[in-house]
């Protein structure tokens, strides 16, 4: 089951806190998903199972309605919808007209103020439409979270709607519909709590957590990588300088604790300053050690500007 299959199966076992909230849960539904067409006959698709099954009940629950229900296969994408059809019947242009989704003269509307003036009605038509048009990819990959309207005006009207409730919430043109978007984790995770997805919401975090984990590990890892390298390439350096020195006879003309140094360096050219430090007798610092080879290098570097003179 993908992330998105399970966010909606997660918000269509929830209950609205009221009728208002089943109402407008319900027209957002309508409004992304639903055809109306002739005397007032509604057609509604969905490709999602627990989405169909949400149409249904809160259509026979709150107005009673009639329903019929079929599968269609694309025979592009191989895929089954879910076709529900509600029928020309009394009471179908009132459940209509109270959820805002036409006018008393018929025109079809956008989102309808008072369907969505109280806070938690709101937050329902928003748990309506992302069920009808939404998608979140699997947060193991990239986070992605977009959400197809029918028109701009809805659209616009979602973003303005997202926004007052504190989701960042924008919209683009993508073909012949319009598309509402989050960029990053933390705005899809706020919308999982707004709601209502607390159970994504937590599997969210926990690959977040996982991601932080990981990117650290590996942060660190490349870090000392490129110490390693790093360290290496002077290694190298160093044994250069040094047995320029020893080819030149000028290494045994060196102070005795230069020399030591130098020798430590060429029977152990894999490790660190500091570990060569820890090598020496007596031991010394690290600071001790970086000074004299910086002083062999010197000596190196006077003696091949000489040879080149």
């Amino acid at each position: 089951m993908s992330f998105t299959a399970e966010v909606k199966d997660e918000l269509s076992r929830l209950i609205p806190e009221s009728l208002a909230a089943c109402k407008a849960e319900l027209a957002a539904l309508i409004h992304i998903q639903g055809r109306i067409s002739g005397s007032y006959r509604l057609e509604l698709s969905t490709e999602t199972a627990v989405v169909a099954r949400t149409m249904v009940r809160f259509l026979h629950a709150i107005y009673q309605l009639k329903t019929e229900i079929g599968t269609r296969k694309s025979q592009l994408h191989k895929t089954f919808s879910y076709q529900i059809i509600v029928p020309a019947q009394i009471g179908l242009e009132q459940a209509l007209i109270d959820m805002g989704i036409i006018d008393k003269e018929g025109h079809e509307l956008g989102i309808d103020p008072r369907i969505v003036a109280r806070p938690e009605n709101a937050v329902a038509y928003i748990r309506g439409a992302f069920l009808a048009g939404g998608f979140i990819s699997n947060p193991q990959g990239d986070f992605h979270f977009e959400l197809s309207c029918p028109t701009q005006a809805l659209a616009n009207g979602l973003v303005a709607l997202m926004v007052s409730l504190g989701i960042p919430a924008r919209s683009l043109s993508r073909r012949n519909s319009w598309v509402l978007y989050l960029k990053g984790a933390e705005p899809i995770t706020d919308f999982l709590a707004l709601v209502g997805a607390h159970a994504s919401r937590l599997s969210m975090e926990n690959v977040l957590v996982t991601k932080s984990l990981r990117n650290d590990v590996n942060r660190r890892l490349n870090a000392e990588m490129a110490n390693q390298a790093k360290s290496i390439d002077a290694s190298l350096e160093q044994i250069k300088a040094i047995r320029h020195l020893a080819e030149t006879r000028r290494l045994e003309t060196l102070p005795i604790a230069l020399r030591q140094l130098a020798e430590l360096r060429l029977n152990h050219p894999e490790v660190s300053l500091r570990e060569l430090g820890e090598l020496a007798n007596p031991p010394l610092s690290k600071s001790a050690v970086y000074h004299r080879v910086r002083r062999i290098e010197a000596i190196a570097r006077e003696s091949l500007n000489a040879v080149k003179d």
